[in-house]
């Protein structure tokens, strides 16, 4: 890790190009992995091509949570930028607000919207835009927040998980509680009107002469590297500009090695989100790739979101995990997100949820968003501020086997159109040795390089009976409806399909 092994100009594998379009979209593609190897060829242009998506004005639609959380998924089915949506997942989940405590979903379709708007922008202009997003003033009680006894609500999740973070790469604190104390009284007296536009309500609003036991609005005089003076955030005056100035001193703040504090943090996020979750724990080989990306993409400068997303799709620790199968050891693997494995399912299968309320035309016939929520992740209900927890605590016994029978479900869909699941249209018919029928398989499901010989023979059992029969039949429509579909549901069940 944060070897200097390729760069930018790298040419791609196949099975690196495979694995940067499962990482920052929704499966790989056969054909589109061609398109990377043939027509861009390098990490860098590779990159460039993935990151050029148009910013799309879509907002979730509908009268209600349940329209809204179907409008989004089915966005996500068709959408041809799912870079885009990849990263609406990953804000959503940082700067986590859910429709359980803002009650209001059409909030919650206007936050999304400015997710997308903002998802690989100005990071700095990105967190102005949330303090006065009208879902999370709600969420975090900045609309309650009184003079008389300013709330620390949002002021402390600003401070804990939408910039600095309680610690440094070095376990040194980066803020104390009188910051937070502090930081509160720049909030005070927002509000929102009818038409949720925000505004600031001066009768509310905590002026200094009013309060003078509470002393200057002076933050950082214990940590972030500006001395014991600290930081003033009136300085160019009180009332309306107090938040923006309280967002610069923020992103001046520095840890305890003279960094950027928000420029490390970002970075690390995004990494363990895209790469792997090696990334969650600070070490020096972490730190150290880090403090590449940011050296390389300016980003502590600029606070420019597409150029460290570059420096993330081009560098050796994005691409470490891409190697095939078998899985050694010290391999590292990233579970997919409940959404990620749903959508992906979905589109490589050619699958839409059917009628109003999106459901899944077989098997149990749930909804899509019911399959989801018993996988761990209901899209607009975060189970909290601090978002969904990764990895390995979405694959509990229960959300398993949430999973597998969502696979089941979508294999045994006999709906009307495309709610229908149809092999043929698939798959090559005129195969008849199983081995190659579980290649044609896992290659179209774009795991074939993860499926390690043992697994490969699993398959070749299941569909032979156990080496009872020596070849298949797939133009028999009895075996397409069992044997083949089974195949599908199983790969989809398999850690080939499961881990990134």
């Amino acid at each position: 890790m944060g070897g200097t092994m390729g760069d930018e100009n790298t040419v791609l594998t196949p099975a690196e190009a495979r694995h940067l379009l499962r990482r920052t979209g929704f499966g790989a593609p056969a054909d589109e992995v061609q398109r990377l190897l043939t027509k861009y060829g390098t990490r860098g242009r590779a990159a460039d091509f993935l990151l050029g998506f148009k910013l799309a004005s879509f907002r979730p639609g509908g009268r209600d949570l349940d329209d809204r959380q179907k409008s989004w998924l089915v966005y996500m089915l068709k959408t041809k930028s799912p870079l885009q949506e990849k990263l609406v997942l990953f804000w959503h989940d940082h700067f986590a607000t859910n429709n359980t405590t803002v009650g209001n979903s059409k909030r919650m379709a206007n936050q999304n919207g400015l997710l997308r708007q903002h998802c690989k922008g100005n990071f700095k202009t990105f967190v102005n835009a949330i303090n006065l997003d009208a879902a999370m003033m709600v969420f975090l009680d900045t609309v309650r927040n009184q003079k008389f006894q300013p709330n620390e609500n949002y002021p402390r999740e600003l401070l804990e998980l939408f910039t600095l973070g309680v610690l440094d790469s070095n376990g040194s604190p980066n803020y104390a509680q009188e910051d937070i104390v502090q930081i509160a009284r720049a909030f005070s007296g927002w509000r929102v009107d009818d038409r949720d536009q925000p505004f600031l309500n001066e009768g509310q609003h905590d002026y200094s002469e009013d309060y003078p036991e509470r002393g200057p609005k002076v933050i950082f005089q214990t940590y972030g590297g500006f001395g014991s003076a600290g930081r003033s955030f009136a300085g160019a005056g009180e009332g309306e500009p107090e938040i923006a100035a309280v967002i610069d001193v923020l992103f001046d703040h520095r840890d305890s090695d003279g960094k950027k504090t928000i420029a490390r943090r970002v970075a690390r996020r995004l990494l363990e989100y895209f790469a792997h979750g090696a990334f969650s724990v600070p070490s020096p080989a972490t730190t150290a790739v880090v403090d590449d990306v940011v050296a390389e993409s300016g980003f502590d400068q600029t606070w420019e979101l597409r150029p460290l997303l570059r420096a993330i799709f081009t560098s050796d620790a994005f691409f470490e995990t891409s190697s095939p199968a078998p899985d050694g050891p010290s391999t590292i693997r990233s579970v997919k997100w409940p959404v990620d494995y749903a959508v992906t399912a979905m589109r490589t299968l050619g699958i839409k949820p059917s009628g109003k309320d999106g459901r899944i035309d077989g098997g149990s016939r749930r909804r899509l968003i019911e399959h989801l929520v018993n996988m761990g992740q209901e899209v607009f209900e975060p189970p909290s501020v601090f978002g969904w927890d990764w990895e390995n605590s979405w694959l509990t016994s229960r959300t398993f086997l949430a999973r597998a029978t969502f696979a089941r479900d979508l294999t045994v869909a006999r709906g009307n159109g495309g709610t229908h699941f149809r092999p043929e249209r698939l798959v090559d018919l005129t195969l008849t040795d199983p081995a190659a029928i579980v290649d044609e398989v896992a290659g179209l499901l774009g795991v074939a390089d993860r499926i390690g010989p043992e697994e490969h023979d699993v398959f070749v059992d299941y569909l032979t009976n156990e080496g009872t029969r020596s070849s298949l039949d797939l133009q028999d429509e009895e075996i397409r409806e069992s044997k083949l579909a089974g195949l599908f549901a199983l790969i989809l069940q398999s850690p080939a399909f499961q881990l990134h």
